[in-house]
């Protein structure tokens, strides 16, 4: 027969406490995280395909495929700026045309960059959680993207 481990008192009270301090601290984080930004673009206008004949003309969709570049942002170690690329109201591509660089901001950028377009593409908005070791760059992409979509509701 194995023997049994039990935790002190005082520690499970403790563990206790620290587990339920967590749970609150998720719980207000998701209650004050802002609303997903929505972007309406306007109505697609489609173009019936050409009628008889044996010729096959596809149907063409005319969304509305736009690229904005954002406000470049100044975050202390250099300049960031998105360019980003929509169609209809979806991301569909984000790319950094500014990120620090220098010495070790060149390192943070390269490593950053790549996971804040996965972020923003899964995202779908400029409401993204800050690569660990690059909140300043990280702070500044999420607010050049926002000034995009701002543009882009205009």
């Amino acid at each position: 027969m194995s023997p049994t481990r039990t935790l002190h008192p005082r520690r499970a009270a403790g563990l206790a406490g620290l587990l339920s301090a967590a749970a609150l601290l998720v719980a207000l984080k998701a209650s004050s995280a802002p609303a997903p930004h929505k972007v309406s673009l306007g109505a697609t206008t489609a173009r019936a395909p050409a009628s008889g004949g044996g010729s096959h003309q596809p149907t063409a969709i005319t969304a509305a495929r736009r690229r904005l570049l954002g406000a470049p942002v100044d975050v202390g170690y250099g300049t960031v700026q998105v360019r980003v690329t929509m169609s209809r109201t979806r991301i569909t591509n984000v790319s950094a045309v500014r990120m620090p660089a220098g010495r070790r901001s060149s390192d943070i950028s390269d490593y950053a960059a790549p996971v804040l377009r996965r972020e923003v593409l899964a995202a779908q908005s400029a409401t993204i959680d800050v690569v660990s070791g690059a909140s300043y760059t990280s702070e500044g992409y999420a607010r050049s993207l926002q000034s995009a979509l701002d543009a882009a509701r205009r």
